[in-house]
């Protein structure tokens, strides 16, 4: 099994205290049985987590906006099993949706997860939204350090060369100096004319 479906069932699990339709929602096959899930109401919430998780890994794109209300959660499990997800989906809107939570200022403190989505998306919205975040986490005394770290760790995984400037611009902040300078030899010099 899977690390991230074995971590999202044992957590989910628990939650559910090892209920019927726990086990039910585990075993079926039957995505339009797991998609009724995501749209009855009184559905708690570990079940709509489980149906989506099990819709995006295999491709239903009927978890979209459940994965990506998931991905944005206060509890980081459940942000992180819903990138798993949503990497694997193959849905066109899953790079802008996750460029929109990364950048979305009221929602920093959660942003983690939608950053870490894009780099591994490497869509044409990954390096833009990377660098905005990251622009305004390079404030003096930013709270959300790890969220500016995995930009610039990311950024550098991109390799892109518009990030070279808030790359550079890292360097000045003492939490983020070592992964900017790694970050920033991953970018390819530019030819001298």
């Amino acid at each position: 099994m899977d690390e991230e479906l074995r971590s999202l069932t044992e957590r989910v699990r628990q939650e559910s205290r090892g209920s019927v339709a726990y086990e039910r929602l585990a075993a079926t096959e039957d995505h339009d049985e797991l998609a009724e899930v995501l749209t009855a109401p009184g559905q708690p919430l570990w079940a709509r987590e489980l149906a989506a998780f099990r819709l995006g890994v295999a491709g239903d794109r009927r978890a979209f906006e459940s994965l990506v209300l998931l991905l944005n959660h206060r509890d980081p499990p459940r942000c992180a099993s819903a990138a798993y997800a949503l990497a694997r989906l193959g849905d066109p809107r899953t790079a802008r949706a996750a460029a929109a939570l990364a950048t979305n200022e009221l929602r920093v403190a959660y942003a983690l997860h939608p950053v870490r989505l894009l780099v591994e998306l490497r869509a044409p919205e990954s390096v833009p939204a990377l660098i905005t975040t990251l622009e305004r986490r390079l404030s003096p005394h930013d709270p959300y350090r790890r969220v500016a770290l995995a930009c610039v760790e990311g950024l550098g995984t991109l390799g892109d060369a518009r990030a070279r400037r808030v790359l550079s611009e890292a360097l000045a902040h003492p939490a983020l100096a070592e992964a900017a300078v790694h970050a920033l030899a991953r970018i390819p010099q530019q030819r001298q004319g």
